[in-house]
C-alpha cells in the first residue's frame, strides 16, 4: 500500500504463513466462518502477518463507519507513523482518505486502505478491495475468485490476465467477463466454446448468469505498472466500445 509507506502487517521470516479456510457462502454476506479444512463451501485464505510496534488497524463498516464486531468483514483502517501525511497538491482526497474517524467517536484520524479483510487472532486477513466488490442480487463476489474460474475453464485463456466486473443495466447489476486469449490460440479460436466454457463455468462455481463475455487480443488488456489488472480501466472501455475484441 503506498500510502503506508512502510508496511501494514507483517510476519517473521521463518514462520510458515497462516492459512485459515472460511465459509464461502457466508463470506459473500460479510461474515467469517472458520472450517476445519478445506471442502465444497469453503474458501483459503492466508494470512498477512500482524500489527507491529505502535501502528494500530481496525476493522470499520465503510457504510457506517462503526466498528465491526469479531468475525465480520470491514474496511481496514491504519493509524501510525508509517502512514503518509496525505496526496500531493490533493486536499480533498487527502481528507477523505487519510483524515478518517469512526463514527461518534475523536480518535487519532485513520487511513481509509479501500481494502476489505478481517482480523482473526490478531492476524490480518484480505478479501478484496471495495471498488471491485461485485454486488448482485444481493450476494457478494469478489472477481478474484471469478476470474480464477474464467481462466481455468479454457487453454485459450490468459492467466492473470482477465477482469470480472459489473454493469448496471436498467437498474439491475449484471456480471461482465474481460478475458485476454492466449497469443497461440488466436489464429483457430473458437469463440463460442470458448464463451460456452466460461458461461458454464462460472454459473457452476459462482451460480451466475454472465451477461456478456469479451475476449480480448493479447496484451491489450488494461494493467497498471506494476501488473495489476485495471477493472475500471475495462468497465469504462466496455462501456465505451473501445476494447481491442478478437473478434
Amino acid at each position: 500500500m503506498a500510502e503506508n509507506t512502510l508496511f501494514t502487517s507483517g510476519g517473521l521470516k521463518a514462520e510458515p504463513p497462516i492459512i485459515r479456510f472460511v465459509k464461502e457462502t457466508e463470506l459473500s454476506q460479510n461474515r467469517v466462518v472458520l472450517l476445519d479444512e478445506l471442502s465444497v463451501d469453503s474458501q483459503a485464505i492466508v494470512s498477512c502477518g500482524r500489527n507491529w510496534s505502535s501502528q494500530k488497524i481496525i476493522i470499520v463498516n465503510p457504510d457506517s463507519l462503526t466498528k465491526c464486531g469479531d468475525g465480520e468483514v470491514g474496511e481496514i483502517w491504519v493509524s501510525g507513523k508509517s502512514v503518509a501525511q496525505g496526496y500531493w497538491q490533493k486536499p480533498e482526497q487527502t481528507q477523505q482518505t487519510f483524515n478518517a474517524s469512526l463514527s461518534g467517536t475523536k480518535e487519532e484520524p485513520f487511513l481509509r486502505s479501500g481494502d476489505l479483510g478481517f482480523l482473526l487472532s490478531d492476524e490480518l486477513f484480505i478479501t478484496g478491495r471495495i471498488k471491485d466488490l461485485i454486488i448482485i442480487r444481493g450476494q457478494n463476489h469478489y472477481p478474484q475468485d471469478i476470474e480464477l474460474t474464467v481462466q481455468k475453464s479454457n487453454p485459450a485463456l490468459r492467466p492473470n490476465f482477465g477482469a470480472a466486473l459489473s454493469v448496471e443495466i436498467k437498474g439491475e447489476e449484471k456480471l461482465v467477463i474481460v478475458q485476454e486469449v492466449e497469443r497461440t490460440y488466436l489464429r483457430n479460436l473458437d469463440v463460442q466454446k470458448v464463451v460456452g466454457d466460461i458461461t458454464q463455468a462460472v454459473t457452476v462455481e459462482h451460480g451466475l448468469q454472465v451477461y456478456a463475455t469479451v475476449l480480448v487480443k493479447t496484451g491489450s488488456i488494461p494493467k497498471t505498472s506494476s501488473g495489476k489488472i485495471q477493472r475500471y480501466a475495462c468497465r469504462t472501455a466496455f462501456l465505451n466500445g473501445s476494447l481491442t475484441v478478437v473478434e
